[in-house]
């Protein structure tokens, strides 16, 4: 028997359940891990409230990555072997002890990187990775406005943007969290509380404004991220941790200067193998060279995931957090 954190009902953290589930073989192509590490995400949170619909139904192990040691592997599966450190991310399943993982989904954690920093890094760096250099691909001299600068995607993506020569402005909702996010990357970091971030970025860009929004918020900061962009701007919306952005009518993107508006989604990006091994190794070269810092500020039990949540959702944690089986 193996231990797993549950959801048999679609409610909020209380639903969580730490339940006794049976452990699985793995299959042709298939590798069975025992976790080190699990990450914690927003997305978490939606799987649970049921604002995003559990891929197979209920009941749903929620957790979006991991990392781990390779127990044992299913038939195919001829480069790894046990005591293999490995990583991943995947929607769902994360929240367990062990379980069996498509051989395909896993990279291998280098020698410079830990399993705790690995279990943070996968869906929040490779969502950095793929934001900076994919949908929209930040060069020097770009000046960017990132949302939720102390979160967990935004310490990594103000310090590689800041690697990659851009100018990095950031939001964040309190002095604690607004000073973490300056000593990682942010050359500005605007408290959102006490001021209006809108016209802070005008003071700091002189009226020019910003190359790009990347906002993982929501409706807190629609359209007030629209107006921070210059004349053919892209808004990257990543996510909704205030909920979700209301409709709205397409000619406010040509109203406020011909701009570009994209919801990407990270698995869309790492769906050929190819792109995850790119992405992890471009991610994973940062970190162990020390240019990325990975801030892993929270900690729980495992079995203690609903206090997780509860934490999250009422935006008291800060960068990085994991549950340890």
């Amino acid at each position: 028997m193996s231990k797993a954190v549950r959801i048999h009902a679609h409610g909020g953290p209380e639903v969580l359940s730490y339940d006794d589930v049976d452990a699985d073989k793995p299959g042709a192509g298939q590798v069975l891990i025992r976790h080190r590490a699990i990450g914690l995400n927003f997305l978490d949170t939606y799987f649970r409230s049921g604002l995003y619909p559990a891929p197979n139904g209920l009941p749903l192990v929620p957790g979006g990555e991991a990392a781990g040691t390779v127990l044992e592997t299913g038939k195919g599966v001829d480069w790894l072997k046990p005591g293999d450190r490995v990583a991943y991310t995947i929607p769902t399943g994360a929240y367990c002890e062990e379980r069996v993982v498509p051989a395909e989904r896993l990279v291998m954690i280098p020698d410079g990187v830990s399993d705790e920093q690995a279990a943070a890094l996968m869906l929040k760096g490779l969502t950095a990775e793929y934001l900076l250099r994919r949908t929209f691909k930040v060069k020097p001299g770009d000046t960017v406005l990132f949302h939720a600068a102390a979160g967990g995607v935004g310490l990594i993506a103000g310090q590689w943007a800041k690697h990659i020569g851009a100018t990095v402005i950031g939001t964040a909702g309190s002095a604690e969290k607004v000073a973490l996010a300056g000593q990682l990357g942010y050359d500005h970091v605007i408290n959102y509380r006490d001021t209006d971030f809108v016209a802070a970025v005008n003071e700091i860009t002189a009226g020019a404004k910003c190359d790009v929004v990347y906002d993982s918020v929501g409706k807190d900061t629609f359209p007030g991220s629209l107006d921070c962009l210059k004349p053919l701007g892209i808004f990257v919306s990543f996510g909704q941790s205030s909920g979700p952005i209301p409709p709205f009518n397409m000619a406010l993107l040509s109203q406020k200067g011909s701009l570009y508006a994209t919801r990407p989604t990270l698995f869309t990006y790492i769906a050929k193998r190819t792109d995850l091994e790119a992405g992890a190794k471009a991610l994973f070269d940062l970190v162990a060279a020390g240019v990325i810092d990975v801030r892993i500020n929270q900690r729980y039990a495992l079995k203690d995931a609903a206090k997780a949540h509860t934490d999250l959702e009422a935006r008291k944690t800060s960068g990085a957090t994991i549950l340890i089986p």
